[in-house]
């Protein structure tokens, strides 16, 4: 693990930075489409944007894309992927995953995250700090569980979801694709595909919740 490659240079960039230097990557480089407007992100060098970046591939041991907007995270990772990148997942080493468990390609596990036995979490996920994954949950692919979320064993979390800081998520819960969570909100039923829900207990919220990052 020498260079590591990572497309977003934003406040969450620098976390998997920083994280990934700490699971053992020697240099850290940032892309960002905002290059050269900017030059460095905190401690770290903006040296390109995306279109530099898939030029030089072959110059990076790994390549991830740390964009916490799901779409645009998924959009970008399809596109490396497609260019052969050797898309990487950084796990922060103070995280406990269990053996038994696996994390998709492209995805960030960051500190203090738990990842129970039998849980499957697919590709460009983020498990953000301090989320609890409990055993046979199924994390779709380009999901976004924030800070402090708990997800309770037998939850299955659809493509592109995003669960607020803080929320609980009752056992053998089914959530669709493209959810939002809110903030602190208390999941106890079944969420269909497209759905903002918010409250204890959550519940369907009409107006667009705004999500950002």
């Amino acid at each position: 693990m020498t260079r590591l490659a990572i497309l977003g240079a934003s406040g969450h960039g620098k976390v998997v930075a920083d994280a990934a230097e700490l699971s053992g990557w020697a240099e850290v480089l940032f892309f960002d489409d905002d290059w050269p407007e900017i030059t460095s992100n905190s401690n770290w060098p903006v040296v390109g944007n995306t279109k530099i970046l898939i030029d030089n591939l072959s110059l990076y041991d790994g390549v991830i894309v740390a964009v916490g907007d799901n779409l645009i995270r998924e959009k970008k990772t399809k596109l490396l992927v497609e260019n052969d990148a050797r898309l990487v997942s950084i796990i922060h080493p103070s995280s406990v995953v269990s053996r038994y468990a696996s994390i998709g390609n492209g995805s960030v596990v960051f500190s203090n995250v738990v990842v129970n036995a039998d849980v499957e979490i697919g590709s460009a996920v983020i498990l953000n700090t301090g989320c609890t994954i409990d055993h046979d949950c199924d994390i779709g692919d380009m999901v976004h569980i924030s800070p402090g979320v708990s997800v309770a064993g037998g939850v299955s979390v659809g493509h592109r979801t995003w669960v607020g800081i803080g929320a609980c998520v009752k056992q053998c819960v089914d959530i669709g694709d493209d959810v939002i969570i809110g903030a602190g909100s208390v999941v106890l039923k079944d969420i269909s595909d497209g759905i903002s829900v918010v409250g204890n207990p959550a519940r369907f919220y009409e107006k667009k919740i705004n999500v950002k990052y």
